[in-house]
C-alpha cells in the first residue's frame, strides 16, 4: 500500500515499523511490559483500519518527530559547510599572514590588522569571515600572542625530534637585557642532523631574576627539562669571556661541568678579544678618558642637526669627506676601530666644527671637547690606535670566520702579538709607513692641524694657570713613557692571558680537511694534546703503534669509547 510504503516493511514473522524500530520509543509507565505490535512483534492483522490505529499511537509519532529532526540536522550542517570551509581558510591566510611578519621581523600588533585589511583590497574576501562582529574580529592583541604561541610549536617540534635523535649536542648560552631592562638568558643549541651537519638553532630566551651564576645554570636546568633535551649528551658550552660564565670557581661552566662531566667549555674567542682592548685601555688611565671622550664626540654631534650640519660645513670647507662621528661600545667589537679611523682621516674638521661652536655659539661642551681634543697626546693617541686597532680588528676578524681554521687562529695570536711589540719598540722612530711616523708632519701642515697651534701644547689652560711650552722630543718621549709601552704591554699581558690556551686550540685544527696538508708526526701531536686534555687517564700513556695508521687508530678508537660510554 503506497501511503505507508516508507515506513511499514513484511517480514515471515509479520509487518514491521521501519521508523518505530530505529528509533525504538520508550514504553509508557503503567502500561506493563508488554510487546508493541509493529515494533517488539510483528503485526499479523492485513487490515487498513490496523495501520490506521499504528499510525495514531503516541509512539510512532515520537519517532515520525525523530526521524524529521534528524533529517533537519543534515540539512543543516550541508547548508553550514560553506561557511565551514571559508572560515578554515581564513584562519589558515591569518596564519600566513603572522608567519609572514615574523620572518620579515616587522612588528605584529601594528601590522597583523593592517596585512589583513590590505588582504581584503586584493581581493581575498574570505578574510571577512574573521570579522564575526565589531568585537570579535580575530585582530586584537591577545588573539595574536595565542597564534604566535601556536606557530612556534609547530615550528619547534621537528626541531626538537631532530636535537633528541642528534649523536652529541651542544649549548650556546648569552646573557642581556632588553629595551625594558629585564635581565634575559639567550640559548642556542648546536647539533648533528642525520647527514651529520652541524646545525645552529635557537632553543629559548628566559627571563631571570639577576645574573648570579647558580641563577644562570638553574635557568639552563630547566630549559633543558623542559624542551626534554638528553642531557647524557650535552658535551659542550658556549659563552662570552664574562667572569660570571668562565669562573675558575663558581662559574656557570664550571657548575655545568660538576653536573655533567663530560661537557667541555669554550668562550667566545671574539668576546676575549673585545676584553683584552677594553681592559688594556682601563689600565692605562689616559686611554681610559680618551675612549671617553670618543663616545662623548659622538654623543655631541648626534643630539643636534645644528651641530651636524656645522661637522659637514667644515668637512666640506676642508675638503675631506663627509663625515658622521662613530659610536664606540663594548658591544660592538669593531665600532672604536671606525670610530678611530674616521676621526683619524677628518681631525681637522671635527676640530674647526668645535672650535667654530665654542667660539661662535659660546657653547660650554664644545669648549670642554676642543679643550681635550687640541692637544698633542690626544692627536698622538688617535694615530696609536690608528697602528694598533687595525690588527686587533683583523684579529677578530678571523674569529668571526663561519668556518674557522684553527691552526690558523694559533699562528695568528702570536704574529698579532708580535706586531703590537714592534710597534712599542720602535723608540723615537716610528716604523716606515705607520700613522705615527706622520704625526709631527701633519702636526706642522698649515692646511690641516697646523692651523689649530696645537703643536707646542701638552695641554690647553686649566683651572687659570698657563701651561709652560714643552719640546716636542720631550712631549714624544713623554707620550711613549705615559701611553705607548703601558697600552701596548697591557695588550700584550691581557692577550697572553686570555689566550694561553692556544696549543690545544690549534690542536683541533688535525680535525678539519686541512689536515691533510700536514706531516705526519704533527698531526700525531696534535692528536696527544688533544687527548691530554680530553682523555687526561690517557695522557701519559706513551705506546705508540707500529706505524702511523695504528697510532692513529688507537687514538680515535680511545676518544670514542670514552665519548660513548
Amino acid at each position: 500500500m503506497p501511503p505507508f510504503k516508507p515506513w511499514l516493511y513484511h517480514t515471515q514473522h509479520g509487518m514491521f515499523c521501519r521508523l518505530c524500530r530505529h528509533h525504538k520509543p520508550a514504553i509508557k509507565k503503567g502500561r506493563g511490559g508488554g510487546k508493541r505490535p509493529f515494533v517488539e512483534v510483528g503485526a499479523v492483522t492485513f487490515r487498513k483500519d490496523y495501520l490506521d490505529r499504528h499510525i495514531a499511537t503516541k509512539h510512532h509519532q515520537d519517532s515520525i518527530r525523530c526521524q524529521a529532526s534528524l533529517a533537519s540536522r543534515i540539512s543543516v550542517m550541508n547548508s553550514f559547510e560553506p561557511t565551514i570551509v571559508l572560515e578554515h581558510e581564513a584562519i589558515i591566510g591569518g596564519f600566513k599572514c603572522l608567519y609572514w611578519l615574523i620572518k620579515n621581523e616587522l612588528a605584529l600588533h601594528t601590522n597583523y590588522p593592517k596585512l589583513l585589511s590590505l588582504a581584503e583590497l586584493l581581493g581575498c574576501d574570505y578574510f571577512r569571515k574573521l570579522k564575526i562582529d565589531q568585537r570579535n574580529n580575530y585582530r586584537s592583541h591577545r588573539i595574536i600572542d595565542e597564534m604566535l604561541e601556536i606557530l612556534a610549536q609547530v615550528v619547534e617540534e621537528p626541531i626538537l625530534i631532530e636535537m633528541k635523535s642528534s649523536q652529541a649536542i651542544s649549548l650556546e648560552v648569552d646573557e642581556s637585557t632588553d629595551v625594558s631592562i629585564i635581565r634575559q638568558l639567550d640559548v642556542h643549541v648546536r647539533y648533528l642532523d642525520k647527514e651529520g651537519h652541524v646545525l645552529n638553532q635557537f632553543l629559548d630566551l628566559v627571563t631571570i631574576a639577576d645574573g648570579k651564576a647558580n641563577t644562570v645554570v638553574n635557568a639552563i636546568k630547566d630549559v633543558m627539562l623542559k624542551k626534554g633535551l638528553p642531557t647524557e649528551k650535552l658535551y659542550g658550552l658556549g659563552t662570552d669571556g664574562a667572569a660570571v660564565m668562565t669562573g675558575r670557581l663558581n662559574g656557570v661552566a664550571k657548575q655545568l661541568a660538576d653536573s655533567f662531566p663530560k661537557i667541555v667549555a669554550v668562550a667566545c674567542a671574539a668576546h676575549r678579544l673585545a676584553l683584552v682592548c677594553k681592559d688594556s685601555s682601563n689600565d692605562v688611565r689616559y686611554m681610559a678618558t680618551f675612549r671617553d671622550h670618543l663616545q662623548d664626540l659622538h654623543l655631541y654631534f648626534r643630539n643636534s642637526a645644528n651641530r651636524t650640519a656645522t661637522l659637514k660645513a667644515a668637512s666640506t670647507t676642508l675638503g675631506v669627506s663627509d663625515l658622521k662621528m662613530k659610536e664606540v661600545k663594548d658591544t660592538r667589537w669593531l665600532s672604536q676601530h671606525k670610530a678611530i679611523k674616521t676621526l683619524q682621516r677628518n681631525l681637522s674638521a671635527v676640530l674647526g666644527a668645535l672650535a667654530e661652536e665654542a667660539e661662535v655659539r659660546r657653547c660650554p661642551g664644545a669648549k670642554g671637547l676642543y679643550t681635550f681634543c687640541a692637544t698633542y697626546r690626544f692627536v698622538a693617541a688617535v694615530y696609536l690606535q690608528a697602528d694598533v686597532l687595525p690588527h686587533l680588528t683583523r684579529l677578530s676578524k678571523i674569529f668571526q670566520k663561519p668556518q674557522v681554521n684553527f691552526l690558523h687562529i694559533k699562528l695568528q695570536v702570536p704574529a698579532t702579538i708580535q706586531t703590537l711589540r714592534s710597534i712599542k719598540e720602535a723608540g723615537q722612530t716610528p716604523l716606515p709607513g705607520s700613522f705615527l711616523s706622520r704625526l709631527h708632519q701633519d702636526l706642522d701642515d698649515p692646511q690641516g692641524l697646523g692651523a689649530f697651534n696645537i703643536q707646542y701644547e701638552e695641554e690647553r689652560k686649566r683651572r687659570g694657570r698657563d701651561v709652560q711650552e714643552v719640546p716636542r722630543e720631550e712631549q714624544w718621549a713623554r707620550f711613549q713613557r705615559e701611553v705607548i709601552h703601558p697600552y701596548i704591554k697591557g695588550l700584550e699581558i691581557h692577550l697572553d692571558r686570555r689566550f694561553h690556551d692556544l696549543d690545544i686550540l690549534g690542536a683541533f685544527s688535525v680535525l678539519g680537511p686541512q689536515s691533510a696538508a700536514l706531516q705526519d708526526d704533527t698531526i700525531v701531536s696534535y692528536l696527544q694534546t688533544l687527548v691530554r686534555k680530553c682523555l687526561p687517564q690517557h695522557g701519559n700513556d706513551k705506546t705508540k703503534g707500529a706505524n702511523f695508521a695504528t697510532n692513529i687508530l688507537v687514538v680515535v678508537f680511545q676518544a670514542g669509547f670514552e665519548l660513548g660510554t
